[in-house]
């Protein structure tokens, strides 16, 4: 009897701003490449929102300032308006990595 070789856990990337796939600030892009949904479709569903009432522009903006961007590819310099976004990025969700620390004193 063979046994069967046990195969890692598929892993889901990081929620973050395409570095790559970006119109404006990669906010579809990144959408896209965690959830494996077309970015076309992400794009869409933020113009439906946008028509329907305008949310799509509120919920795009606050992706965009809320998620970490990802690395810009070495072809590509990042814009004014980027480097305004991680600025306010980094002031208000901080540079941490993992959970807040716990004061158990």
């Amino acid at each position: 009897m063979t046994s069967t070789p046990q195969l890692p856990a598929p892993t889901r990337p990081e929620l973050r701003r395409s570095g790559t796939d970006r119109w404006l600030g990669g906010v579809c892009g990144g959408l896209a490449e965690y959830s494996g949904i077309d970015a076309v479709l992400w794009r869409v569903g933020a113009i439906g929102l946008t028509v329907a009432g305008g949310a799509g522009v509120v919920v795009y903006l606050l992706l965009w300032v809320l998620l970490p961007s990802a690395p810009l590819p070495a072809d590509r310099s990042p814009s004014i308006v980027d480097g305004a976004v991680d600025r306010l990025h980094t002031a208000l969700v901080g540079t941490r990595t993992g959970p807040a620390p716990t004061d158990r004193g």
